[in-house]
């Protein structure tokens, strides 16, 4: 008789690797001050956060923070469909959807919960939803749990959208779902091209600009960075990265938004943001729109990055944003770097498959603003003799053979 935790019992997966010495994830972090964190007591360079901008220890941010607080408590106890809209929801809406040049903003208590709702919402039965094939997980299962077909395309090759949206019925909606920035790859959508085709056999846009609000187009994400606001339907973006914050919004037409807001369940069946986080969003976009300079040093700091990784010989793939990928193919390998690294004081996220493709395996580093040039050269330096130990670059010395343990603390 079959038994349904069989499952349980043949997942050795993780325990292996902690036998190894090169299990990555839930990782406790003792602190972490943005640039840098401390781990196991000692402090390492921070390069696999997506605090972008920074701002998640600037004063301002944090004051506003407690002052909420202090005069909202820590918790609105319930949906915003019911007891859970604060007037201060609403001011953070208002803000947004300004920051956006949208007419209207809603917000979520997480980002994963904006793009499912807002899929789910938008899409039925006899209707299709195409999306691009690395996009992010949260959108994939948005189209999974729709009602509609979904139909997937080569990852930022507008000819294959074309393709297929021409197989799809031309009496059928069509909603196209991409990433600005991916999340993996750090290359950016070819928005004006999508644009191009989806008007072309009749079909929406949704933009998850998760990793491109506060990166790119003043701030504002991908459509303001090619200067095509206008032919996007629907823009989600996050609080998680650049806003310091946890949640996320949409932003588009009024009725697009307000439809949304009395369809999207995960959004009227879980309790609302609490005013702590929103107050946080809305002292970050008090900062960045005062000052754009910020911006200027996070890409200053990603271009330094991605020149001096290029020249020691990694390979970065598609990079071309603040998120630069080491690609190394071997799962193995893919370990014992993250373990090299994280001994000789550099955190990064090693990203395995299913997350990448099979022989895709990579260790995913992003820079953020308030990385100093000392930060970023002690993590050069360790990246060369972590990258020249394991012949990931070109160098003396192979440790490929060695196990995890024999690794050395740099």
């Amino acid at each position: 008789m079959a038994d349904l935790f069989d499952k349980i019992h043949n997942f050795t997966a993780v325990k292996e690797a902690r036998a190894q010495g090169i299990y990555p994830y839930f990782l406790p972090l003792q602190n972490s001050e943005g640039a840098t964190a401390t781990f196991e007591g000692r402090e390492v360079v921070m390069i696999g956060s997506n605090n972008y901008l920074g701002l998640t220890t600037h004063p301002k941010v944090r004051q506003a923070a407690m002052d909420a607080i202090a005069q909202y408590g820590t918790s609105c106890t319930g949906s915003r469909f019911l007891n859970g809209t604060l007037e201060l929801h609403l001011e953070l809406e208002r803000r947004l959807a300004r920051f956006m040049g949208a007419e209207a903003a809603l917000t979520f208590t997480t980002g994963y919960q904006a793009n499912v709702g807002t899929i789910t919402a938008l899409v039925g039965k006899g209707d299709y939803v195409i999306c691009d094939k690395e996009d992010h997980a949260s959108i994939i299962d948005g189209c999974q749990m729709s009602y509609g077909e979904m139909r997937r395309f080569s990852h930022n090759d507008v000819s294959s959208l074309d393709a297929v949206l021409a197989r799809i019925p031309e009496n059928a909606g069509k909603l196209v779902v991409v990433d600005g920035v991916y999340s993996m790859g750090g290359d950016i959508a070819p928005l004006p091209q999508i644009v191009a085709i989806c008007k072309k056999h009749g079909a929406r846009i949704m933009v998850d600009d998760a990793h491109s609000i506060g990166v790119l187009g003043n701030g504002r994400g991908t459509a303001a960075h090619f200067g095509v606001e206008d032919d996007i339907d629907v823009t989600m973006g996050t609080f998680s990265k650049s806003f310091a914050s946890v949640g996320g919004y949409i932003s588009g037409k009024a009725d697009t938004v307000e439809y949304i807001q009395h369809a999207a369940r995960s959004l009227i069946f879980s309790a609302s943001l609490p005013p702590a986080n929103a107050a946080t969003v809305l002292a970050c976009l008090d900062i960045l729109e005062a000052d754009t300079s910020i911006i200027e040093n996070l890409w200053d700091n990603a271009e330094y990055m991605r020149t001096n990784l290029k020249q020691l010989g990694y390979n970065i793939g598609r990079s071309n944003t603040p998120i630069i990928p080491l690609i190394i193919g071997d799962y193995m390998r893919t370990g014992m770097a993250w373990r090299g690294l994280l001994n000789g004081g550099v955190y990064t996220n090693p990203v395995v498959p299913p997350g990448v493709p099979p022989n895709m395996s990579l260790l995913r580093t992003s820079y953020t603003a308030t990385h100093t040039r000392q930060h970023l050269d002690r993590a050069l330096t360790v990246l060369d003799e972590v990258g020249r130990a394991l012949d990931l670059i070109p160098g003396e010395g192979s440790l490929y053979e060695a196990s995890a343990e024999a690794l050395p603390v740099l």
